[in-house]
């Protein structure tokens, strides 16, 4: 019975010959482990952008409503609020390493578990035999179309998480909403957004660059939040891990004293401090529609000028190369174009079709022409820490706002077949003391 459970439960099964290795060792892998699952409160939390906010918002809460609980995002993983080394480097592990992650889990006595799920986690069978009990979508839009090909395929590996899930809770403001509804219908469905139709919807949202204060409206309920997260998608974030909250019969007390305790996490619009006057963010927005979200975001709070420093990662969905290089041009005063975990892709190459995106009157800056006076400009500085010097020492002055954008919390940068120690936040404080830090490849 629990191999059945395991094959065509809420476990998500699609027998498909692709990735069918991935399929016996995802079998292989639940059964020698025990099948752990069975065992515990497995929330998934899918979507393009605002994965690993949403996962973490939720542990959260959980952690303040006082159950044990543990969280495996791309940030690694978290056993009751302590940051545990799982060795990964990839947001969903395969299920050879999962499955032995659960079991440690399971046997710590912790009973709710927050899973980060990538599209390729569904497509390869990775979840199999996770038993989702809820099941969260934020968001799909352009991304990992080098692997999925066509946007409806990468919809429909999205959607698998949701067959059989005992709760979806779905962004009803997202294009995606219907169709993965169709999927969960034997699902309770918890809808949530910026419309008045959604099930718990925000209203009355006010942002400053210090956070937001809006309210959750749940029925005839109105629920006053405040967080030290910035921006409309993190409005959406907050708002999602509620209706999971809610879901669990968790009171709304616990939901708001957690999420305004919520600091945020590495990466996700991480500002940096410094005394020359201007602000500094590091995100890890690398999809179109997460730069074109963040952009807007900082846009709006920023007297002077947003200077974006950005690529695209080699051997990845090409397409959105010349639609972000569009977006940077659009909303950004000046771009910095660079690298980007190139592997064996060239850098030029990358930037060359960033810069088809690149509205047509942009300019490109000579470091003698006074870009301030207006327009779009953009620079090739192909070598990532002196890109980020480069905009810090050259470009930026009091009232300005610096993003450096794909990065975020990621330790490392790879060049060729290999991963070099990289950090985003400490290129930046070299920067900021007068130094350029680089990469010294082998």
């Amino acid at each position: 019975m629990d191999l059945v459970k395991i094959l065509f439960g809420s476990a998500p099964f699609y027998p498909q010959l692709r990735n069918f290795q991935h399929l016996l060792e995802a079998i292989f892998a639940v059964i020698v482990n025990g099948y752990p699952a069975r065992d515990l409160t497995v929330i998934g939390v899918t979507g393009t952008d605002g994965k690993t906010t949403t996962v973490h918002l939720i542990g959260s809460i959980l952690n303040e409503a006082g159950y044990r609980t543990a969280v495996v995002s791309t940030l690694g993983g978290f056993l009751n609020g302590r940051n545990v080394d799982t060795g990964f480097h990839v947001t969903t592990p395969d299920a050879k390493y999962l499955q032995p992650l659960l079991g440690r889990i399971k046997n710590s006595g912790i009973t709710h578990v927050v899973l980060e799920v990538t599209s390729h986690a569904l497509d390869q069978h990775r979840v199999l035999g996770c038993n989702f009990k809820v099941g969260v979508l934020t968001n799909i839009t352009h991304e990992h179309l080098d692997y999925h090909k066509t946007w409806e395929r990468y919809r429909e590996a999205k959607g698998k998480l949701f067959r059989g899930v005992e709760i979806a809770v779905l962004n009803h403001d997202d294009k995606s909403f219907d169709y993965v509804k169709s999927i969960a219908r034997s699902a309770r469905i918890i809808s949530y957004g910026l419309a008045s139709h959604a099930d718990l919807y925000a209203q009355n949202i006010s942002l400053t660059p210090l956070g937001c204060q809006f309210e959750i409206k749940e029925q005839k309920k109105i629920i006053k939040v405040a967080s030290s997260l910035v921006g409309d998608y993190n409005v959406l974030n907050i708002t999602a891990a509620a209706g999971v909250a809610r879901s669990l019969g968790i009171s709304w007390d616990k939901i708001s004293k957690s999420i305004s305790g919520f600091g945020g996490i590495s990466g996700r619009m991480e500002e940096i401090e410094n005394k020359k006057g201007f602000r500094i963010i590091v995100d890890f927005a690398h999809t179109p529609n997460a730069l074109e979200v963040l952009l807007k975001t900082l846009k709006k709070s920023t007297s002077g000028k947003l200077i974006l420093v950005f690529g695209s990662a080699g051997l990845r969905d090409v397409g959105k190369r010349k639609l972000m290089g569009g977006i940077s041009s659009q909303i950004a005063d000046f771009s910095v174009l660079t690298a980007e975990d190139p592997r064996t892709e060239e850098v030029e190459k990358i930037i060359d079709e960033i810069t088809r995106g690149v509205r047509q009157n942009a300019k490109v800056w000579d470091g003698q022409i006074n870009w301030r006076e207006g327009g779009h400009w953009c620079v090739r500085v192909p070598e990532r820490g002196e890109a980020i010097a480069f905009a810090l020492q050259k470009l930026a002055q009091q009232g300005d706002t610096v993003v450096i954008c794909g990065k975020g919390h990621e330790k490392s940068m790879a060049y060729g077949n290999r991963e070099y120690a990289w950090s985003d936040q400490e290129a930046v404080k070299a920067a900021l003391e007068g130094k350029v830090k680089r990469i010294v490849r082998s």
